[in-house]
């Protein structure tokens, strides 16, 4: 049986309970074809703690990520779910696409996803960084998930992490409660849209795969996160699966469980 491919997609600052079925049809269409669970990240809920919390399992106080400058992490010492993956099957390849550096840079700050040099080098790891942070979420989204989908489609890596922040950029500058949030949202989920049309046609050739998407924080409906606000804090993974069975999750995990069960639909 072909080992199963997973596909995680990360979407900075999304709100759900704003990303309805027609701003975002494909991210609910995922979700009707699966599931979907909801998660409580803590404070402070910004970018570095939280996406280092879900991307290694790690608690704040375990990874010691708690601002967006990474001073006093420790995350050489916690495998990311990419290298988890890797660890447990070498023969695995995996993918990984974000425009906020610090997630996946080798030369920055971090990473969260660890550079595994060996592995680059041999082409079993592959790395794609853009710079939303100067040069525009928008643009450099496009950029991401561009060079994703061709990836998606030539190699279909075994694990891949996809991450995109035009709509936290949006949430930031105009609030949730905006038109260009909504057109951020929409701009997400067409991306999400593009990666899934590979998906539908490689399972084609009977390949398995699970695609999951995740949030790391909300957005205030004037702008902002890092508190426990009720619209900061709601974060979820939504998962579907093609040609495999989707594990049962419960309603509610922590998201120091993200990681672990990914890691467990693998096997």
């Amino acid at each position: 049986m072909d080992r199963l491919h997973l596909l995680l997609v990360g979407i900075d600052g999304l709100r759900l309970d704003l990303a309805t079925s027609d701003r975002a049809p494909h991210l609910r269409g995922l979700i009707a074809r699966g599931a979907s669970s909801r998660m409580t990240m803590p404070a402070p809920t910004i970018s570095g703690p939280c996406w280092a919390t879900l991307l290694t399992g790690a608690s704040v106080e375990e990874h010691g990520v708690h601002d967006n400058t990474f001073v006093g992490s420790r995350l050489t010492a916690l495998p990311d779910l990419l290298s988890r993956a890797y660890y447990a099957d070498p023969a695995r390849t995996t993918f990984a696409a974000a425009a906020w550096p610090p997630l996946v840079d080798p030369a920055g700050v971090g990473p969260v996803i660890h550079a595994r040099d060996e592995q680059r080098r041999a082409e079993r790891h592959r790395v794609i960084v853009r710079d939303g942070e100067t040069y525009g979420y928008r643009t450099s989204d496009a950029e991401v998930v561009d060079v994703a989908v061709a990836a998606l489609a030539g190699a279909g890596p075994d694990v891949s992490f996809v991450y995109c922040s035009g709509v936290d950029e949006a949430g930031h500058v105009y609030g949730a409660v905006s038109r260009q949030y909504v057109e951020a949202i929409q701009r997400a989920d067409a991306h999400l849209g593009r990666m899934l049309a590979v998906i539908d046609q490689r399972t084609l050739w009977g390949e398995r795969w699970l695609v999951a998407v995740t949030t790391d924080h909300g957005h205030l409906d004037g702008g902002g996160h890092g508190g426990e606000e009720p619209q900061v804090s709601a974060s979820f993974v939504a998962r579907a699966a093609w040609n495999a069975e989707l594990d049962e999750w419960p309603d509610v995990i922590d998201p120091t469980e993200l990681t672990p069960r990914l890691l467990a639909a693998l096997g």
